[in-house]
């Protein structure tokens, strides 16, 4: 059996994170929910299907991953955005009498297929997977939690933080029962060290506290937390990332692989590559890759009269319901030092946003200013940015990540238009 982890139609509610990202490599938790789902199938071959625009840059990042292609006879199919619960993956696992799509509501959660029904999908296969493909094959509904929108990430962060937890320990320590495996100088605090996990080669230096009181604190492999810096638990702290002296990182917090991270942060998730190093608050926001957020950069989180926030997002505006909620951000944007956002603020991929008051508190992919004026960024000049960045970080951009950044400058044309 093959396990195929694929796109929907509903991915551009995932915007701005999604523009060079497949939905399942979002961080929530611990993991990406790519890996929440594959840790439920030890050893089943894997594949990929994304959408067109990604298929390209998706096969350089996964070099032994088959990308939109299927090549067995037997084939699981199961959405990206899902969440995926212990007995639901065990319900959709358990081999099943024919052919059949698993559907919570009119949302596809996961189908297998067979034989000369596999094949006939795979024909008409050609963008993302939409519920019309799978016409006249029969269906069960289950229950199930997705990623709607880029807030649902926050949303869930602290109780998917809960349960990584377990499969961390299990990965990093085995049955070993010592949870502090790094190198953890005198003068650290660590308050119910039980709930605490730091991997090899990871640091933490004297004046440290990390306090796993309301939640555990995992501070991964290599990862290097700098004297007086505060932790809060349940966070996540990624491989490789440093998090600067006198930081605060408080609960519900994910900080992914080889990011920089100081000032303060709540209830927050930045992937992997990004910094926020310096003073400045960043709250209940998503940040992507690549993303650099000057000195003093503050991002507000709660509207004065205490209402609820609603955003912009690919081309339309959605109340949240949420009373909490700061910047989204895409990858490659960047704010210069003492940027101020304003509550619920979405800017896009590859900004450059900077100049006095608060910006607008819609930034389509490309921007380039502030609240005085916003004019395109050159997509030419926006990569050779993007490439001395990545540089720093000892990569180069491939063909196919510079192909996709004309991509997106073309697809989000209109909304610079539109905003002038």
């Amino acid at each position: 059996m093959e396990l195929c982890i694929f796109e929907d139609e509903h991915y551009a509610r995932l915007e701005p994170l999604v523009f060079a990202r497949p939905v399942f490599d979002l961080l929530c938790g611990a993991a990406t929910l790519r890996n929440k789902i594959t840790r439920h199938f030890q050893g089943v071959k894997l594949s990929l299907h994304v959408r067109p625009s990604l298929e390209e840059f998706t096969r350089t990042l996964n070099p032994d991953i088959p990308v939109n292609e299927i090549s067995t006879d037997e084939c699981l199919f199961v959405n990206g955005r899902l969440l995926p619960d212990h007995d639901l993956m065990e319900f959709i696992a358990r081999p099943h009498k024919g052919d059949i799509v698993f559907y919570c509501g009119q949302i596809i959660v996961a189908a297998r297929l067979h034989g000369e029904v596999l094949e006939k999908f795979t024909e008409n296969l050609s963008d993302v997977i939409s519920p019309g493909l799978f016409e006249g094959i029969p269906r069960e509904q289950v229950s199930a939690s997705f990623i709607n929108y880029a807030w649902d990430l926050l949303t869930y962060n602290i109780d998917e933080l809960l349960k990584d937890t377990e499969f961390f320990a299990l990965r990093h320590l085995g049955n070993d029962e010592k949870h502090v495996q790094g190198e953890v100088f005198d003068g650290v605090h660590l308050i119910n060290k039980d709930s605490i996990f730091i991997s090899t080669g990871a640091k933490v230096k004297p004046g440290v506290v990390i306090d796993a009181t309301k939640g555990p604190v995992i501070i991964d492999t290599d990862a290097h937390i700098f004297p007086n810096a505060v932790i809060e638990g349940p966070v996540y702290i990624g491989q490789a990332t440093l998090v600067k002296s006198g930081a605060w990182v408080y609960d519900g917090s994910t900080i992914g692989r080889n990011c920089k991270v100081g000032g303060e942060v709540e209830h927050a998730i930045i992937h992997p590559y990004s910094n926020k190093q310096h003073a400045g608050f960043l709250g209940n926001a998503c940040l992507g890759s690549w993303v650099n957020l000057g000195a003093d950069t503050n991002c507000s989180d709660l509207k004065n009269n205490y209402g609820f926030i609603s955003v912009r997002v690919n081309g339309e505006t959605i109340d949240t319901r949420k009373q909490y909620l700061g910047l989204l951000m895409g990858d490659h944007s960047k704010s210069a030092i003492n940027t101020m956002f304003n509550t619920g603020t979405v800017a896009g991929f590859s900004c450059n946003i900077f100049g006095a008051d608060f910006p607008p508190k819609y930034l389509p992919s490309f921007s380039w200013g502030g609240n005085s004026a916003i004019t395109e960024y050159d997509v030419d000049k926006s990569i050779e940015t993007a490439k001395r960045v990545l540089l720093r970080r000892n990569k180069i951009m491939s063909e196919a990540e510079e192909h996709l950044f004309h991509h997106i400058f073309g697809i989000t044309q209109v909304e610079r238009r539109k905003r002038g």
